[in-house]
């Protein structure tokens, strides 16, 4: 993958948390940033209500997903 992704989170956010393992258990040796939506003010006013977020370039993956839909949407960006 070449573009760069991002995991759109806050901290205290339990699902986040989950997503994260998720991705970590998906594909444990993939490179990503965690952005704080808290942290950064267009990231909030997008995200606020949808965190977890998954983003690569325009393409996003929005909480609810399981391993299956996670490796599929991160086979299709490809």
């Amino acid at each position: 993958m070449s573009r760069q992704l991002i995991l759109y989170s806050t901290w205290g956010c339990h699902l986040c948390e989950q997503a994260e393992q998720l991705l970590q258990q998906v594909v444990p040796d993939i490179a990503y940033e965690v952005i704080d939506i808290v942290d950064d003010a267009a990231a909030f006013a997008r995200y606020r209500v949808a965190i977890p977020v998954l983003r690569v370039g325009d393409k996003e993956l929005g909480w609810p997903f399981n391993a299956a839909q996670l490796a599929t949407w991160l086979k299709d960006i490809k």
